[in-house]
């Protein structure tokens, strides 16, 4: 079996994370992963209300360089995977569309409706990361961390986003895998203020309490705790079919989870599954 590189290449839908593993040919050699399939998540970041979403997903390989997609964001390594075993050091680009609350046909509860949608996000940044093959159960498996900066150029919440994340992932058979992963969301005042706080013509429209804490400054909003695993198919977990299956608790942190859209319209507690298939070439 070839080595895995990207422990937990993952699937993840609006800001929660599902992982799948992107296990890689050699470093010469060239893949790509296409994927697709439904999620239950929350109808906004702090919701208690969920509904069922299309999940797509890819990842892939040129002549070592990795690239895959988060849910709505886009990750590309600058640095080409080494061969064999040891460590693996990341670094790139990354680009994150944020739809939360852009449709009010997706917010279900009427006090959040009534608050208003919010602009699309357009968050660029780059991230920085580092892993290791061969930590714990075989030769095969991988511990990584990986640390993420953007910012919103599109002037929707104009502000910051610092995402923590560390993944392990481990083949249980060519045919076979299991991952996990813990990840936290840093965010400036400005995005505290633009999706948990409640402005008094607000707390008029929508009945919620004004809330100005979110705004006041930085801090973590939320941690995130995820498990995947998937089966293959084509008996070969590199090409051919794969089905996967990856849920995810997540808790809302602070001045953010005292947010009245949290709090009084929302839970703390934000779960999420997913199932889906994937095609390797």
């Amino acid at each position: 079996m070839h080595h895995p590189r990207h422990a937990l290449a993952a699937t993840v839908v609006a800001t929660l994370s599902l992982a799948t593993p992107a296990l890689a040919q050699e470093v010469d050699e060239s893949s790509l992963t296409i994927g697709a399939g439904i999620a239950a998540v929350p109808s906004y970041e702090g919701s208690d209300d969920y509904r069922v979403v299309p999940v797509p997903q890819m990842r892939g390989r040129v002549k070592g360089h990795s690239f895959w997609t988060r849910g709505t964001s886009l990750y590309v390594d600058a640095i080409a995977d080494p061969q064999g075993e040891g460590w693996n050091f990341e670094l790139g680009p990354m680009a994150t569309v944020r739809l939360d609350r852009t449709s009010i046909k997706a917010i279900k509860d009427n006090a959040v409706r009534a608050l208003g949608k919010r602009d699309v996000a357009v968050e660029l940044g780059a991230f920085v990361g580092v892993g290791k093959t061969g930590v714990i159960t075989s030769a095969y498996d991988m511990l990584s961390a990986r640390v993420a900066v953007a910012k919103d150029v599109a002037g929707a919440h104009d502000s910051y986003v610092i995402t923590p994340q560390i993944e392990y992932f481990t083949p249980l058979s060519r045919t076979a895998f299991v991952g996990l992963g813990v990840s936290a969301d840093y965010v400036g005042k400005k995005y505290g203020r633009t999706y948990f706080d409640v402005t008094p013509q607000e707390s008029v429209a929508s009945g919620l309490p004004a809330y100005a804490g979110a705004g006041d400054g930085s801090g973590f909003k939320r941690v995130s705790f995820s498990l995947a695993g998937g089966k293959s198919l084509s008996g070969d977990l590199r090409k051919g079919w794969a089905i996967f299956a990856a849920g995810s608790y997540a808790r809302m942190l602070g001045d953010y989870a005292d947010s009245p859209v949290v709090s009084i319209a929302g839970s703390r507690n934000q779960w999420l599954g997913a199932i889906g298939i994937g095609y390797t070439f």
